[in-house]
């Protein structure tokens, strides 16, 4: 089970003195459809998505975002993956404003207009 496993992880790291330095992410790369198919799965679902960040730079016990009743529609809290991004680089303490040049070009880290998700952050 996954939260077996994550809570001992967890545990193991904060015992070490080794959580506040370390950012522990879980997600996938889509959604799971609310509903099941006539295959009785689930089919791709990007319109909703969870994950879970614990450790470096973020607050702990914060849930951000709601969908609706039947989980087909974000109805508080809306972020993209590239505001998750933000979130991770500042979580770090990376700057995700920051550009690189890559030759003559300048290479942003993140997307533009991408901002942190706030609320979970310390």
């Amino acid at each position: 089970d996954l939260d077996h496993c994550m809570s001992v992880l967890l545990d193991d790291l904060q015992q070490r003195g080794l959580l506040e330095k370390t950012l522990v992410i879980t997600l996938g790369e889509f959604g799971r459809t609310p509903g099941i198919n006539a295959s009785l799965g689930r089919d791709h679902f990007a319109s909703a998505w969870s994950c879970s960040l614990s450790g470096m730079g973020i607050r702990g016990g914060v849930v951000h975002g709601a969908t609706d009743a039947e989980g087909q529609t974000v109805k508080d809290g809306e972020a993209s993956a590239a505001d998750l991004f933000a979130t991770i680089l500042q979580a770090v303490g990376i700057d995700h404003t920051h550009e690189y040049m890559v030759g003559s070009r300048p290479t942003p880290l993140a997307d533009f207009g991408s901002q942190p998700i706030r609320s979970v952050l310390v």
